[in-house]
């Protein structure tokens, strides 16, 4: 049985691709690039959540505590909290949940800043991710792209590419394809963290907005889709799983480089869900 020509696929949809897929349970597994280093944008929201369920695990914090995030110093972005004017009195479990189910910056870095990217990277050692790592808060992403432009982002030039050291994951957030379907399956078997965080972990996962890329491939009410997704200048990329209602459940993460610098490309977050799709067939054939 032949592999899919992914290749062939990204290439038609304007961008270069990376993929890594696997069955939770049995390990098979199939891929492209698998092992290549990538930024990993939003998707750093991923360990973040884990770190945040074991140091409630360990009673290191209360996920119930309520914290208070003013109005001012909020890191951008178009959702959650980072969209919002006034003052905002949240627990920290809610704060993940807008950091994950819509991508809010400011839940993140909020987060980020009670645990510590040195407890986020110890964590990803002991589970033997040693290519995922985390080195800055969102904010400090996007804001690297208006140092390197001058001009920042949504308005980003050709030119301006090789100068984003947001896209460099020497000096980014960065994980590889195969990395992030590890991640998710330890969440997925209830290794992460303890069980019950565990199911809070894939509740949470399942309820992202974004229906455009991963869960694209799958339209069907019976198989659940749950992931994060991730964006940046010419990035594309989406990691989670797909759970059938057999009881399959597949592991995948795709990340994609576009050609073009255009903001609104369609083919390029479709080709996530394609991509996916066919590596999940070609699992369960």
């Amino acid at each position: 049985m032949s592999a899919p020509d992914f290749e062939s696929l990204f290439r038609t949809a304007g961008v270069t691709g990376w993929l890594h897929a696997a069955d939770i349970d049995t390990g098979r597994e199939i891929g492209i690039g698998s092992d290549d280093p990538l930024p990993m944008a939003s998707m750093f929201k991923v360990p973040l959540l884990v770190a945040l369920c074991r140091q409630a695990d360990a009673g290191l914090l209360d996920p119930a505590e309520r914290i208070t995030v003013t109005g001012a110093g909020r890191s951008p972005g178009p959702t959650g909290i980072s969209a919002m004017l006034d003052e905002v009195t949240i627990s920290l479990r809610d704060l993940a949940y807008l950091m994950i189910a819509v991508s809010d910056n400011t839940s993140a870095d909020t987060l980020l800043a009670r645990i510590g990217q040195d407890t986020i990277n110890a964590m990803l050692d002991s589970f033997g991710l040693d290519g995922t790592r985390v080195v800055q808060g969102a904010g400090e992403s996007v804001d690297s792209l208006g140092r390197d432009t001058g001009h920042g982002w949504p308005f980003v030039d050709p030119d301006d590419i090789e100068r984003l050291s947001a896209l460099d994951p020497a000096r980014s957030n960065r994980s590889t394809p195969r990395e992030m379907t590890r991640l998710f399956g330890l969440i997925w078997r209830d290794e992460a963290a303890s069980a019950a965080s565990c199911a809070w972990m894939r509740g949470v996962l399942n309820a992202q907005v974004w229906p455009h890329r991963l869960a694209s491939g799958f339209p069907y009410d019976d198989v659940a889709v749950s992931g994060k997704t991730g964006t940046l200048p010419t990035l594309r990329c989406e990691s989670g799983v797909v759970d059938y209602p057999d009881g399959g459940r597949y592991a995948v993460s795709v990340f994609t480089r576009s050609f073009s610098t255009a903001l609104n490309q369609p083919r390029a977050d479709a080709v996530i869900g394609t991509s996916a799709r066919m590596a999940v067939d070609h699992l369960r054939r």
